[in-house]
């Protein structure tokens, strides 16, 4: 549920938004504007990313595949931007939601000198903090 707090506060904001300027006649710019905050409620959202599975799970299949895990939260800014630079070889890694497993958060902070800072990607067992986004590209199985 908390990985839905802020997509859930976007569209409730931008539905009284919206609906304060219906009543002041601006229909075409709350239509507009409740656009925008729910492209951004679904950008923010777990929707956007690959389904996440457990931190033990990930390490698993890591060490059976070679596959990077990255550890990442919804409305993380940088965890939206590695997720849209990667496009559709995101779905080659293994991701874990901080949010949904504790296991996953205890990795991370253990990375991170106790800090919850993500996207941590963890890559042949060495963790990586917020990597450029192409490094992580050439990580993934069948880059190019």
């Amino acid at each position: 549920m908390r990985a839905w707090t802020l997509p859930m506060l976007l569209v409730l904001c931008g539905s009284a938004i919206a609906t304060g300027l219906i009543f002041r006649g601006s229909v075409g710019a709350a239509a507009a504007l409740l656009l925008v905050f729910v492209l951004l409620a679904g950008a923010h959202s777990p929707l956007v990313f690959p389904r996440s599975i457990g931190a033990l799970e990930a390490q698993r299949r890591s060490a059976a595949d070679g596959r990077p895990v990255v550890y990442w939260r919804p409305g993380c800014a940088y965890c939206l931007r590695l997720r849209t630079r990667l496009g559709r070889r995101a779905r080659r890694a293994h991701w874990v939601d901080i949010w949904r497993d504790p296991a996953g958060a205890a990795v991370v902070r253990a990375a991170n000198d106790g800090n919850e800072t993500v996207p941590t990607v963890v890559v042949a067992g060495r963790p990586h903090t917020n990597p450029d986004p192409d490094w992580v590209r050439e990580q993934l199985p069948g880059a190019v």
